[in-house]
């Protein structure tokens, strides 16, 4: 339940007894500490050290670590492979463990979706040929801090002229919009419970490009295959056959991943691919996205949305219309 504010924080959870949140002791005035639901809480000089201590008193043999590959401090490391206990990557299991949500997290993940859609609204609204791409990002996100997602948000933008854009994701820059510009803001939030969710439409005040009408068409047909198949049973296998048939059926590429399971960090377990022979359940929340890109990268296709596998179903957690905005078809 601790929101980190700065610096970084721990939860040692041991094979037997309570777990224990551990804080760096320079962060003890930083952030509201008192908002994590766990009992015991330490603040020690070198968190690394504190939990090799108590590991090793505990004669831990194994210890597994969500992170070990990708955000565990030098010094947190260095302290814990001197323990003489076996350390493990655990980001499978974990994410495993969390990915069917209850009923109050499916709350928090709808306050979430509320905000996202808000923001992504807040530019459709605000948008206008002349008005620069950050200028239009910064009525996202003044929507979504005044909503309560704190600093919880990662933006980006793609944009290309005449209707069409390239592939590339990039942050929006001071450049004016042209008449014609097709956008695309890619916006990712975590409201005031902390799970992300993700949400995106396009927006172009002129006529499309062929191509990527052509891509509009798929990308509505995509939307009628993920609320047919991502439903309990099903794996994430079939889920990214169905949805990658609208696009691959007329000729398009895919670039990046069609989806992944989503909750307290952004990207968890399991991806949406090829492969992934993961059997669905009810409430696990999944983001979905095909990046679906012409021969050439010359056009591309990119729209978030949010869903919750369902017992017979998929339900797309916003109603929001699979279409341009801005005056184009």
């Amino acid at each position: 339940g601790f929101r980190i504010l700065h610096r970084w924080a721990y939860v040692l959870v041991p094979a037997e007894g309570e777990p224990t949140a551990i804080f760096p002791a320079e962060a003890r005035w930083i952030g509201v500490h008192d908002e994590t639901f766990l009992d015991e809480r330490q603040f020690v000089d070198v968190p690394g050290e504190w939990m090799r201590d108590r590991l090793k008193e505990s004669g831990a043999q194994r210890v597994g670590v969500y992170g070990l590959d990708f955000v565990i401090p030098v010094r947190e490391y260095v302290a814990l492979s001197d323990g003489g206990f076996e350390l493990i990557p655990f980001d499978h299991q974990f994410d495993a463990a969390r990915a069917v949500k209850s009923t109050a997290e499916m709350a928090s993940v709808r306050e979430s979706m509320a905000i996202n859609e808000a923001g992504a609204m807040a530019v459709v609204d605000a948008y206008s040929p002349g008005r620069t791409e950050a200028e239009l990002m910064g009525v996202a996100e003044e929507a979504f801090a005044a909503r309560g997602t704190t600093r919880l948000t990662l933006d980006m933008v793609l944009a290309g002229p005449n209707g069409a854009m390239p592939p590339r994701m990039r942050h929006p820059t001071e450049r004016a919009i042209d008449p014609g510009d097709l956008l695309v803001y890619g916006l990712e939030v975590a409201g005031p419970g902390g799970h992300w969710v993700e949400f995106s439409r396009p927006i172009c005040d002129g006529p499309l490009d062929p191509e990527t009408e052509t891509l509009l068409d798929a990308y509505r047909e995509y939307h009628d295959a993920a609320r047919t198949t991502a439903r309990a049973g099903a794996t994430a296998h079939e889920l990214h056959q169905a949805v990658s048939e609208p696009f691959r059926s007329r000729g398009f590429q895919l670039g990046h991943v069609i989806g992944h399971s989503i909750g307290m960090t952004i990207i968890e377990f399991p991806r949406i691919g090829e492969g992934q022979d993961i059997e669905l359940e009810e409430n696990m929340v999944l983001s979905l996205h095909p990046h679906a890109i012409t021969d050439e990268e010359r056009a591309c296709l990119y729209m978030q949305d949010t869903w919750r596998v369902g017992a017979e179903e998929g339900e797309p957690l916003s109603e929001v219309e699979v279409k341009v905005f801005g005056g184009a078809s």
